[in-house]
């Protein structure tokens, strides 16, 4: 686990992706927040025995996914039976999650609603809805620390992919535009995958985004 500032943790777990019948090698992003004694999971992807093993003997508030692609919440059921969290997930991505664990009929444990705040330890978390890469996408915000957690809504560089099912270009331009560009420019992006960026790094492409996604 690589340690960013006290109260953030990153780590990195590889596994596949699957999404209309194509499979695809992928690294995900992992953030642990919180503090020495409690933290709250962003993302659960592939393997909960790294995860466990990153949490170590802290206290885990909520495994939060922020969203239902199965790279993101393949290891969220064997993690809450590990460390005995509940599995938080927008319900309008209800569909995808049961796509993975339908036949078990295994179902989250609460939702992501717009506007609430997940608090994990001295880090408050607001939620923001960020339909487009799916339709319950969210992102978490930590005012005080200007820090955003992306999931697939933004990246370094560009917008999350909307080529395949559940997902809708002109929703995440307008997911991004109105409730994350207007986040400070200041405020550093942990994404769902690849490279952390700064809001004031991809405010300026907006236009080149819609020009590229048409």
């Amino acid at each position: 686990m690589i340690e960013l500032i006290d109260d953030i943790g990153h780590l990195t777990t590889s596994g596949i992706f699957s999404l209309d019948g194509q499979d695809f090698e992928v690294e995900n992003n992992v953030w642990i927040v919180g503090s020495a004694t409690e933290v709250v999971v962003i993302d659960a992807p592939h393997s909960a025995p790294e995860i466990v093993s990153a949490i170590g003997d802290r206290r885990v508030l909520a495994i939060v996914a922020t969203h239902g692609h199965n790279d993101h919440i393949n290891a969220a059921v064997a993690l809450r039976e590990a460390v005995g969290a509940p599995v938080l997930l927008h319900s309008a991505d209800l569909p995808l999650w049961r796509e993975v664990y339908g036949s078990d009929g295994v179902e989250p444990d609460g939702e992501l609603v717009d506007g609430d705040v997940v608090h994990a330890g001295p880090v408050s978390l607001s939620v923001i809805h960020t339909p487009g890469h799916t339709p319950g996408g969210c992102c978490l915000y930590s005012a005080d620390r200007h820090l955003l957690f992306s999931g697939d809504t933004l990246f370094k560089g560009g917008p999350g992919a909307t080529g395949r099912s559940w997902s809708d270009f002109p929703t995440i331009i307008e997911s991004i535009r109105g409730r994350l560009l207007t986040l400070p420019s200041e405020t550093r992006v942990l994404t769902g995958h690849g490279d952390e960026t700064l809001i004031a790094d991809e405010a300026p492409h907006l236009e080149e985004w819609i020009d590229r996604g048409h």
